[in-house]
């Protein structure tokens, strides 16, 4: 049996018909993992045609799996103007046979999902973000921000009620907001499954502190929902405050000479290091090892990997109140969103308390634990064989079909 899976993600196709991504978390190695149960994967994405693949740039497509392109666009006008396009790539992708799994929030899989419905066939949904937290205020600045909102609530709530079956990356967040229809298949796994090599043999334990302390986050700069910004300015406050300290940020995008003006502004440039993209693996474990603290000040998440990354090498961490991250984190490590002044004590709390970060560090391995490929695969697998078996039946009559 084929699996059509829908994602957010956007390739490039090369003359020779190569489908590529930049970064490994849509690469083939991805979608390898509904292999273990599907003979087929399609995957269902936009696709820009280009010359040559960017710098940097790794192979979608390979061995068992394929890329069913949809007309490239960016940003809700885009969107509108080559929906009818869109719509009919999208419902040309899955044939009655094939399983089909949406990644949501997504434009893309919402079409597809109304194509099901509208047929009568059963779909599965991967909820792997919230977008009533990415569209929230300060997140996301677009005139449409509010109705677009409004719109994507309702409609991941009502997939997530007409789904046969539901996966969350969160074990209690999504599915309070986003609840399945009481007669479907639902699991907990996330997409974050970690190698072996991503975990550390042991907790940090660390004597005296460092004449300098060093910060790190992660995430991309294309929006600020990561909140780096927040971060800079409580970098700003702890270093009037006599805290002698440096943020490393790991990720770019379009926002990355904005930040480095506001560090400027506030008379910290010398102790922000904006790398820009680095790559996935190693390199960025290299980056986490070299940190005293992790910071994730994001004003939305899902279920961050970066976050899940930086507990695995044993790094004490502070992180924001939103999506799943207290799932992941203890009380006295979250903060509330946008506001400087409580993160930057909550970093001063931390590096002024040796046994608080020895205790975090050993905490963060061990719950990182959960998170290793071997630990996921089992309930990834156990959802992905219930959804195969629903397929092959014809879905039952409901009042959202």
């Amino acid at each position: 049996m084929r699996v059509v899976v829908s994602t957010e993600a956007r390739f490039s196709r090369t003359p020779d018909g190569a489908v590529w991504t930049v970064g490994s978390s849509a690469s083939h190695r991805f979608w390898t993992r509904y292999l273990t149960t599907f003979e087929q994967v399609r995957v269902v994405a936009r696709t820009l045609d280009v010359p040559a693949p960017a710098d940097g740039a790794v192979r979608v497509d390979g061995s068992q799996v394929e890329v069913w392109p949809v007309p490239h666009y960016v940003g809700p006008q885009e969107y509108l103007r080559f929906r009818r396009r869109v719509g009919a790539a999208v419902r040309a992708a899955a044939d009655h046979a094939d399983a089909v799994i949406l990644r949501v929030p997504s434009p893309i899989g919402g079409l597809l999902a109304s194509d099901r419905r509208r047929r009568g066939l059963p779909y599965g949904l991967e909820v792997v973000g919230d977008p009533y937290d990415v569209l929230a205020p300060g997140v996301v600045s677009h005139p449409l921000r509010p109705l677009l909102r409004q719109w994507s609530v309702r409609t991941l709530r009502r997939q997530c009620a007409s789904a046969r079956a539901v996966s969350y990356v969160t074990e209690r967040c999504l599915q309070a907001r986003y609840p399945a229809r009481r007669d479907a298949v639902v699991a907990a796994y996330s997409s974050v499954d970690l190698p072996p090599a991503a975990y550390v043999p042991q907790p940090r334990r660390r004597a005296g502190s460092p004449e300098t302390w060093t910060l790190v986050s992660v995430g991309s700069l294309d929006q600020l929902y990561k909140g780096i910004d927040t971060l800079i300015e409580a970098v700003a406050r702890l270093t009037s405050a006599g805290t002698r300290l440096r943020l490393v940020h790991v990720g770019g995008g379009a926002y990355q000479s904005r930040l480095e003006q506001l560090a400027a502004r506030l008379g910290v440039a010398d102790r922000v290091v904006l790398l820009g993209a680095v790559p996935a693996g190693e390199p960025v474990r290299q980056r986490l090892d070299a940190a005293d603290l992790f910071v994730l000040p994001s004003r939305t998440e899902g279920l961050p990997r970066a976050l899940i990354e930086a507990m695995a090498r044993g790094l004490p961490a502070i992180g924001a109140s939103v999506g799943g991250v207290p799932e992941l984190l203890t009380d006295e490590d979250l903060v509330a969103p946008d506001d400087p002044t409580g993160l930057a004590d909550a970093i001063a709390r931390m590096l002024a308390d040796p046994a608080r970060m020895a205790a975090a560090s050993a905490r963060n391995l061990a719950h990182s634990g959960r998170y290793s490929a071997e630990a996921l695969a089992e309930r990834r697998e156990a959802f992905y064989r219930r959804l195969r078996a629903l397929t092959q039946q014809p879905a039952p009559a409901t009042s959202n079909a």
